[in-house]
């Protein structure tokens, strides 16, 4: 999960994705030149344009809360979570596995929508409170101050955003309660993600039929009309669609996976280079003289790093014969690895934590071979059940 950094909350690594400053963007200019002219035609350009972007950041800042506790009750049940990535639709809470019990996946999964409904309730009780409600109601949002109105904006929002959760369709948290119902009823994990996936699927498509029927000129409750709104649901259809097939996928994955020793798929004839190796060595004997693109670099018997042939393209050619491997090479405190005996599993996620094609397999601090992500993918193809198509899992 790569993206902006944006620090560390209970020391949860928080990361924006570009598409998040679009989602910004869009939202500051919808406030700004829309709704906010209307409801205060008295503010003036500069005021409009800062309430709207403090409402955009706000929207996001209410989903990492919504995340957030999702992390936490996480953390609770003994679940890593390494990381949240906040992007355009929403956010996602990077938990490195799944949860060992029904108990956990429904605690994890109802708690962001309570938070976001209660994030609403509060939100709008402040913002009675401020505007000292009693007066005329066709009146309430032009008389409302900024402060009154950023609240009155982010209240009914987050009541939705905790609703539309609740939407009982994985991967949705509403589909995660659906899934931890099922699993509680039938025992079988699988057999509840699939139900819960295919919930989640039809819910997508009928958003998506949903805004082609706005873009349309349907006016549906809730959504209202038009090719922007209708456009912007059937997006949301197709991602929920997509990503509730794919979590399914991963799960079959993670099944025919476990269980199973790295030392069953690694190769241990691999290719080795001492760290005092010139660069142009590397190039002439290595590098093309063999379909390995990165090569473990060894000293003494200790896995020193690797070396790839990406490492090798910052390099000048003309300083190939002066500069020696150790130079280039990531050193292997920067690398992922896993042990012999370890399971796929791990292996998977290590996979998922670093977007590379091989894995070096220690044993301590001895390189004993190494796991290619194509032989696991080759091996999920002969395993697989009839119709189901491997897919290199990603986080969730």
């Amino acid at each position: 999960m790569g993206g902006l950094n944006l620090g560390r909350v209970f020391g949860v690594r928080i990361a924006a994705d570009w598409s998040l400053f679009v989602a910004l963007w869009l939202v500051a200019v919808s406030l700004a030149l829309g709704s906010f002219p209307v409801w205060h035609p008295e503010w003036g350009d500069g005021l409009r344009w800062a309430i709207a972007c403090i409402a955009a950041v706000l929207l996001f800042a209410s989903v990492l809360v919504h995340e957030l506790s999702h992390a936490l009750v996480a953390r609770s049940y003994g679940l890593e979570v390494r990381s949240i990535h906040l992007f355009v639709f929403g956010g996602v809470a990077n938990i490195e596995r799944e949860p060992e019990t029904p108990r956990a996946e429904l605690a994890m999964a109802i708690v962001g929508p309570l938070t976001s409904i209660g994030l609403g309730v509060v939100f709008l009780a402040l913002g009675g409170w401020l505007a000292r409600l009693g007066g005329d109601p066709e009146r309430l949002m032009r008389d409302l101050g900024p402060t009154a109105t950023l609240l009155f904006w982010l209240g009914p929002l987050n009541l939705f955003l905790g609703l539309f959760n609740l939407l009982p369709g994985f991967p949705l948290d509403g589909g995660r309660v659906l899934r931890a119902l099922l699993w509680r009823a039938t025992g079988d994990l699988q057999a509840a993600t699939r139900w819960a996936s295919l919930s989640g699927q039809a819910i997508g498509f009928v958003l998506v039929f949903a805004g082609m029927a706005m873009i349309f000129g349907a006016r549906l409750p809730w959504f209202g009309t038009g090719v922007v709104s209708g456009l912007w649901i059937s997006v949301i259809g197709w991602f929920l669609a997509s990503a509730a097939a794919m979590s399914y996928r991963q799960l079959v994955i993670m099944h025919l996976v476990e269980g199973v020793p790295v030392r069953r798929l690694m190769r241990r004839d691999v290719a080795a280079v001492p760290p005092t190796l010139p660069v142009a060595r590397l190039v002439d004997d290595y590098l093309m003289r063999s379909d390995q693109r990165a090569f473990p670099v060894i000293s003494g018997d200790r896995l020193a790093g690797i070396v790839c042939l990406e490492d090798v393209r910052v390099v000048e050619r003309d300083v190939w014969n002066d500069i020696e491997v150790g130079t280039i090479m990531t050193p292997a405190a920067a690398l992922e690895t896993v042990s012999v005996d370890d399971e796929l599993t791990v292996a998977m996620r290590a996979f998922s934590r670093k977007d590379v094609e091989q894995l070096p397999v220690v044993d301590g601090e001895r390189l004993v071979g190494v796991l290619r992500r194509r032989d696991i993918l080759k091996w999920l193809e002969l395993q697989a059940p009839r119709g189901e198509r491997p897919v290199q899992p990603r986080p969730a």
